[in-house]
């Protein structure tokens, strides 16, 4: 039937559109951007000739080369709008001819001349929505709108906001963007560390939320953690000479290799020493290590690789007795020199406690409670609830779980720590009828 195949031809148009836009957005904007230097109307350019691509290739058919047909359209109107602009100007032929040099490099062969630059355009791209003149939450959402190429309703999804919150915040950003006038370009030597530490943490806190998300009904959100991995390696394929990118890399190759093992069957959290480690990714794992290897050829290790190098040490023991906890100890003693703050020592309290005892780890506990550092912080009472049940105090162990289940917003993780303290009371309950 016409109608029918019609109708096939676009949602198969569709298909190849949406997978392709994935993949080459974050080329296409940043080529534009290049062009432009104006972040927002280049995203606004390039999603006109997705526009273009939906409307024709169901009729005419899909190109041989789709992403070059998308570079290629969008381009064009980035130059249509350059002269535009500049006849609106009303300026002197000279200007025209200065744009039209500043262009040269699209004419006469537009996708050569493109991917000469392309390595450099993802790069200054990844620079623009990481800005420091963007705040944290900006610089997430546009990060994975430029870079990620997922929807406003994706994002908001993905962190459990509203969509008009995610749009906000992404008008904003390109807004301040514009009028902070932020060139388009890597930093320079003396700026990169700095800059390049904003990237990092972007991406580091994208791959956290989809790691262990902080609301909502899952415990995991798996697209997050593979965008965080796929900007990771780009990065890293742009910037191969940085150990940290690296660091980062290995870091999130390492734990991605647990994914299937930290759900059970109806999507319920598995602890890291309940896991069955058959089931961990083996060439993920493989990755991470080169990718750590890789860091530490390049400089010493920085906090990063240091989280890598303790998370390789997890991926190492076929059991979870054969942990190496003396050394995962010792590389959280390096952490809490280079990078010192509470959370760290709450997980340092937590190896010390695996490496050396139970009341070891309760003490450092105790003392961050002391200086208040983590006021409402679920994985505080967790961590204390888990080393009171180890030592046999199962009474109190239930009122810390039972806290710490208060606190979360993960309905999967409240979950969890509700049965740890219904757990604790039970033991506790059997230990009062044996007296």
């Amino acid at each position: 039937m016409p109608g029918q195949e019609s109708k096939d031809a676009r949602q198969a148009a569709a298909r190849v559109i949406e997978g392709v836009w994935r993949i080459e957005s974050a080329r296409i904007i940043g080529a534009l951007a290049r062009m432009l230097r104006n972040v927002g109307l280049a995203e606004e350019l390039a999603q006109d000739a997705l526009v273009s691509a939906l409307e024709r290739w169901p009729e005419a058919g899909i190109p041989d080369n789709p992403a070059a047909w998308l570079m290629t359209v969008a381009k064009h109107r980035a130059l249509d709008h350059l002269r535009h602009a500049t006849l609106q100007r009303n300026k002197e032929p000279e200007l025209t001819y200065e744009i039209e040099t500043l262009l040269r490099d699209a004419a006469p062969d537009l996708e050569a001349a493109l991917e000469d630059d392309i390595g450099d355009d993802l790069l200054r791209l990844m620079f623009i929505s990481c800005h420091p003149v963007l705040s944290t939450e900006a610089r997430v959402a546009l990060t994975l709108r430029l870079l990620g190429g997922l929807s406003t309703d994706e994002i908001a999804h993905a962190f459990l906001v509203s969509e008009a919150t995610v749009a906000q915040r992404i008008v904003r950003a390109k807004r301040a963007l514009a009028e902070a006038k932020v060139p388009f370009e890597v930093p320079r030597a003396g700026q990169l560390v700095a800059r390049l530490a904003s990237v990092l943490q972007v991406i580091y806190l994208i791959y956290n939320e989809g790691y262990s998300a902080s609301a909502g009904g899952d415990w995991m959100r798996p697209k997050l953690c593979d965008e965080a991995l796929r900007l990771g390696r780009i990065l890293a394929g742009l910037l191969p000479d940085e150990p940290e990118v690296h660091g980062l890399v290995a870091l999130m190759e390492i734990q991605s290799s647990r994914a299937r093992a930290r759900l059970g069957a109806q999507g319920e959290p598995v602890l890291l020493l309940d896991q069955d480690r058959s089931r961990w990714d083996q060439l993920l794992i493989r990755r991470g290590l080169a990718a750590l290897e890789r860091a530490g050829q390049l400089g010493e290790y920085g906090p990063y690789a240091l989280q890598a190098a303790i998370a390789a040490c997890h991926a190492r023991a076929l059991t979870p007795e054969q942990t190496d906890w003396q050394r995962i100890a010792a590389l959280y003693d390096a952490l809490a020199q280079l990078m010192p703050s509470p959370v760290v020592e709450l997980n340092r309290a937590v190896v010390l406690g695996m490496a050396y005892g139970p009341a070891l780890g309760l003490e450092l506990v105790d003392a961050l409670i002391a200086s208040d550092a983590l006021r409402n912080y679920h994985l505080l009472p967790s961590v204390r609830g888990d080393l009171l049940a180890r030592l046999g105090r199962m009474e109190e162990a239930r009122a810390e779980f039972e806290q710490a289940a208060a606190l979360t917003n993960n309905l999967r993780e409240r979950a969890l720590l509700l049965a740890r303290a219904q757990g604790c009371g039970e033991k506790a309950g059997q230990g009062d009828d044996g007296l």
